[in-house]
């Protein structure tokens, strides 16, 4: 009775019940929110943009601290994710591919994410030929590769200590965290849901305009036109958190942006396309196609205001008349050719969609002859008769590189 009734009891109880923080569910709450943040700002600054991208470099301070954040959050080997996820990009939506949701299905994606990590992270060849440039100093090979799992566990005991028995949730939730974030939703949903800027050669999506709660990383077909890029947004309304990050640490001298998407710039339209019109072509194809589909859509929504087919046909057609044919879905096909039989107008534009794209396809010409071959297709394209087709030609030809 006398243990029972004694001050330490009582002591130990009340640390059981609020840890040394002893702080209020709400408290708690937003500490999970801002643990977890970091945690996110790390993977997508440090092991994303940083390392497996060489988008930008980071003051040695910071980048100690990410890896050491994420030896204690994630239990991550910098070598194995930068590994895996170059491999992503080099073999996307491919057998190879180690989480793409077209290969491995998307629910498989989705939750077990984390699962298809570990197992291609044994993969020694991947290491091998993808892990190059990673971290490989006295701490990496003695303390944080080595033992992987003694930070979790050291968060674990800092959780517990600060939170009482309510800090195993909230060492559950950073623990859960980037599986459900990373490994799931962007490795699966940002290949299977979303809007596209641009007709990357993948499918990959971009989740939302706004990238705040994965650091910016929900503008995935953004970043996969543009993987070398550190900055992921590129529309006026989109927003990349992460971007914002780097630049406060740019800021104060802490990283060093090497790359951000090229910018499509004109000047006085040239008399003819030459080669200066076909190195800015190439440099801002991207751009150039999703200027290309803006045109499309808008003579779309012209051409079938008298409609000549079923509603349900022309939705179909509409969301996949600007891709590439190679990504339109068996079940669409039919749907699409019976629209281009439909409005000849846009079975051309089309058709001059498809000839301009080769034209940075093309391997067998040189630069003079691919200069003649983007000539030939402007005079085409404005002596076809349809304006949208004209106007896209002579601003063009305005391009600048």
């Amino acid at each position: 009775m006398l243990f029972i009734d004694s001050a330490a009891f009582d002591a130990v109880l009340n640390w059981m019940a609020n840890g040394l923080l002893d702080f209020s569910g709400w408290q708690v709450f937003f500490v999970i929110l801002g643990l977890t943040h970091v945690t996110i700002a790390s993977v997508t600054i440090f092991l994303h943009r940083h390392q497996a991208h060489r988008a930008l470099d980071l003051h040695p301070i910071m980048s100690h601290f990410f890896r050491f954040w994420l030896w204690m959050t994630t239990g991550q080997v910098t070598k194995e994710w930068a590994a895996i996820h170059r491999k992503h990009h080099a073999k996307c939506e491919q057998a190879e591919d180690p989480h793409s949701p077209h290969v491995h299905g998307i629910k498989t994606v989705l939750f077990t994410g984390a699962e298809l990590y570990r197992k291609e992270s044994k993969n020694k060849e991947t290491l091998s030929r993808y892990g190059h440039g990673t971290p490989d100093d006295w701490m990496e090979r003695n303390v944080y590769s080595r033992f992987s799992w003694q930070g979790v566990a050291l968060m674990l005991i800092i959780d517990v200590a600060l939170f009482g028995f309510l800090g195993l949730t909230v060492w559950a939730v950073q623990m859960a965290w980037i599986p459900i974030t990373a490994a799931g939703i962007i490795n699966g949903a940002a290949h299977y849901w979303g809007y596209r800027n641009f007709e990357a050669h993948d499918a990959s999506a971009n989740i939302s305009p706004w990238g705040i709660l994965i650091g910016g990383e929900e503008l995935h077909n953004n970043h996969h036109t543009y993987p070398t890029s550190a900055k992921l947004s590129v529309k006026p309304y989109e927003f990349d958190l992460g971007w914002t990050y780097i630049c406060i640490l740019q800021f104060f001298g802490l990283a060093r942006v090497k790359k951000t998407p090229p910018v499509l710039a004109y000047g006085e339209v040239r008399p003819v396309a030459d080669e200066k019109t076909l190195e800015a072509l190439i440099a801002n194809r991207y751009e150039v196609m999703a200027s290309y589909a803006r045109q499309m859509r808008s003579v779309f929504r012209e051409e079938v205001a008298n409609a000549k087919l079923d509603a349900s046909i022309l939705k179909v057609a509409k969301r996949w008349i600007h891709r590439d044919g190679d990504k339109v879905p068996a079940e669409a096909q039919a749907p699409l050719s019976a629209t281009l039989a439909a409005y000849p107008v846009l079975d051309k534009m089309l058709a001059m969609r498809e000839e301009l794209r080769q034209i940075w396809l093309n391997t067998s010409h040189n630069r003079e002859q691919l200069a003649l071959d983007l000539q030939a297709w402007c005079k085409r394209a404005e002596e076809s008769g349809i304006a949208a087709l004209r106007d896209f030609s002579t601003q063009l030809r305005a391009a600048r590189a």
